[in-house]
């Protein structure tokens, strides 16, 4: 098995000390660098091209939402996961606008950072259970308020295509599968984001889930 190439940034000397040990008690992982700041971690990701680079949100001189930004618009083979003490939905939704593979707390097991990163390397999205709590949470608020809001109903459409986001597939597979330019899809997909206003394919798949399990409940007369 190839070794996950990566490098971490936090300005805490403490947190960077216990990242080291962590990540050297492990083979599977190669550590390339370590940063005290967001634009020491752009340097490393320039010089390295790791797999996965591992940020903190609040570091000086670039904080972790604008570094991922550049690392994202730059090096995109680069996946980037965030390791954060907020637990905060807003500072989630940055991130994910930001283009964040995953978002991680600090009070993680070791085994869910190692499954983070392991993860976001072959290309899946991650959160930490509360994290995914806390998302699906200001999605099922949402979605409440979208079902009495005029005029903002999903078409039958578009629920088709949000159904077909959430199993995962690719524009051109949904264009495939409903007979569909690939525009056309595109175009659906932006209405979708619009509507919802989520910005983010993993925050559409969540919804997507909550509806289906919504779906399930009052089926079953809950």
């Amino acid at each position: 098995m190839d070794r996950i190439r990566i490098i971490f940034a936090d300005d805490h000397v403490i947190v960077r000390d216990g990242l080291r040990s962590l990540f050297l008690s492990d083979p599977q992982f190669l550590l390339l660098g370590e940063a005290a700041d967001g634009k020491e971690a752009l340097e490393l990701v320039a010089q390295h091209k790791p797999d996965v680079a591992i940020l903190d949100i609040s570091m000086p001189r670039i904080n972790g939402i604008e570094a991922t930004r550049m690392i994202k618009q730059n090096f995109p083979s680069t996946k980037v996961m965030i390791l954060t003490i907020h637990e905060n939905e807003q500072y989630v939704h940055e991130m994910l606008k930001a283009g964040a593979d995953g978002y991680v707390l600090k009070n993680a097991e070791k085994k869910e950072i190692f499954d983070g990163v392991r993860a976001v390397a072959k290309g899946d999205n991650y959160f930490s259970s509360e994290v995914s709590k806390l998302l699906l949470g200001g999605l099922i608020k949402r979605s409440r308020e979208i079902e009495t809001a005029s005029g903002s109903h999903l078409t039958g459409r578009e629920k088709e295509i949000l159904k077909l986001i959430a199993e995962g597939k690719t524009s051109k597979q949904i264009a495939q599968q409903l007979f569909l330019s690939v525009s056309t899809v595109n175009s659906h997909r932006v209405n979708l984001k619009k509507k919802l206003n989520i910005w983010d394919t993993a925050g559409l798949v969540k919804f997507a889930m909550h509806m289906d399990e919504t779906k399930v409940m009052e089926k079953d007369g809950y």
